[in-house]
């Protein structure tokens, strides 16, 4: 899709759908379109009436072109109330439905009118972004591809300076698009292709092609043996495929003291291990490697807008899988950081790969650390589909991430690490144990557990078992399968660490 900007009115767009955002309820008046002859001007208004169009967020309403436009459709789509707080993620609803009305009739040239006072160079940015994302289809196993595509949008600003500004955040989310949509491409690929090997030959791709600016270290079973992950191994172990331990560097073009340490779960299948999962909860296990997928995305941005920190990305990448030689419940293992495990559920292993993850990035004395992981479905009952968890030993650092969350359009939730809790993961015979004795409380206890590996460092732990896979569409924009999540997040946190 091809995305300009210009000064310009929608009347003398050559696009085939016109479209005007337009705020709620006494805020539009569709008597301010400029140039618009009247009959066309009370026919909009006499419709919009009748179909209880008020301009609320998600809600549009297709019009004939008025016969002064070259245009095919106009299109009012809603923004909600006027308010600067939230209006970017309100932009980005209105994109999305955009798109997707113009999908449904056909139409492949649309024109966006931001002109209006309430509009900055952000706004574009949040359209750009959102229509890409829309866009978005995975065809790699389709033999016909149904999908169809958006030629081009053109945005109207109201000067060429604004213009000009406009077109540098449109070239900042088309950077940001081609992450996210590395992630939902690794996410929605099968596990058959998207293997440990898979995942990290993705990983090299994205530092070969940086120019330098990223590094790649790849270690295999006997050199994660060597350093003792015998958490993360214990997991690999019933697996025929190679784990794979990804460990992906971005250096600073400029000089800055700031190391930030992002760790993501990749876990390529999960069928539980020897604890088997039911039938239906495999369906979708692919995308248990979303955290991970969610880093390789990241640093593939980091390349392109040069941030001033330096980034340690790692995924310790493994199946969870049965065979004879799968972990069994009630073994002992011991992580890298001399920590025993009792395990007594195979299928708690996100927690166990993140140990060693977390361990092995010390090393690089990170200032802070994040890792994301779809981790449990206790997170998806408590805060729904839609709501990453958030949990963090360091609240001004939890607080800095829920800001970028915010700004980025991703919903997070803090949820507490009660200390309370933490004699629920005694082990009789170990140090921990990798499920705690009580049924209830489950996000909290991982997070508990995956707190006893990060010595002290601040630390956000994201749970992103809901949003990080749609088995609905979680937006006007974000459709169902691999959404990226947290890719947007971590790119606000990072520029601003």
């Amino acid at each position: 899709m091809t995305i300009t900007v210009k000064k310009g009115d929608l009347l003398t767009s050559p696009a085939e759908l016109l479209v005007l955002p337009v705020f709620e309820n006494a805020e539009f008046d569709v008597q301010t379109l400029k140039g618009f002859n009247d009959v066309w001007k009370q026919r909009a208004a006499k419709a919009a009436k009748a179909l209880d169009f008020s301009g609320k967020v998600g809600q549009s309403l297709s019009l004939p072109a008025p016969v002064e436009s070259m245009a095919d459709e106009f299109l009012l789509v809603g923004l909600g109330s006027k308010r600067l707080h939230g209006l970017e993620e309100a932009v980005r609803e209105a994109s999305g439905v955009m798109l997707t009305t113009a999908k449904r009739k056909g139409l492949k040239t649309l024109a966006l009118d931001l002109s209006g006072k309430d509009f900055k160079a952000e706004s574009a940015e949040a359209v750009a972004l959102a229509v890409q994302l829309a866009d978005y289809t995975f065809e790699t196993y389709r033999k016909h591809k149904p999908a169809k595509k958006i030629d081009s949008l053109e945005i109207l600003a109201a000067d060429g300076r604004l213009a000009q500004a406009m077109r540098k955040h449109i070239e900042r989310a088309q950077v940001i698009a081609g992450g996210i949509t590395t992630a939902r491409d690794l996410v929605n690929t099968p596990a058959q292709d998207m293997t440990p090997t898979h995942m990290a030959a993705a990983a090299t791709q994205v530092a070969k092609s940086s120019s330098g600016i990223i590094k790649i270290k790849v270690l295999d079973t006997a050199e994660c043996t060597k350093l003792k992950m015998g958490a993360y191994l214990a997991v690999a172990q019933g697996a025929e495929h190679e784990p794979k331990f990804i460990h992906l560097t971005y250096t600073s073009p400029r000089p800055t003291k700031k190391t930030l340490a992002v760790v993501g779960k990749g876990v390529t299948f999960d069928s539980g291990g020897l604890s088997l999962k039911p039938a239906d909860a495999m369906m979708t296990m692919k995308c248990d490697m979303a955290g991970g997928a969610a880093v390789i995305g990241l640093f593939e941005i980091l390349a392109k807008l040069k941030p001033r920190v330096n980034v340690h990305g790692v995924i310790a990448a493994t199946e969870n899988m049965v065979s004879g030689k799968s972990i069994r419940p009630g073994d002992v293992v011991r992580a890298s950081n001399g920590k025993s495990i009792e395990i007594l559920n195979t299928d708690a292993e996100g927690r166990l790969t993140l140990a060693d993850a977390i361990t092995y990035v010390l090393k690089e004395k990170p200032d802070a650390i994040i890792d994301l992981a779809t981790l449990t479905g206790a997170c998806m009952v408590a805060l729904g589909e839609e709501i990453t968890g958030l949990m963090t030993n360091n609240q001004a650092l939890g607080k800095q991430v829920l800001e970028a969350a915010e700004l980025a359009g991703e919903k997070m939730w803090e949820l507490p690490l009660e200390p309370r809790y933490r004699e629920l993961i005694n082990s009789d015979i170990a140090d921990l144990r990798n499920i705690p004795t009580s049924r209830y409380g489950g996000t909290l206890t991982a997070g508990l557990f995956i707190q006893e590996f990060v010595d002290g460092k601040p630390w956000v732990h994201l749970d992103i078992a809901g949003p990080a896979y749609a088995e609905r569409p979680l937006s006007s924009y974000l459709g169902k399968g691999g959404t990226g999540h947290g890719v947007r997040t971590l790119v606000e946190f990072v520029e601003k660490f």
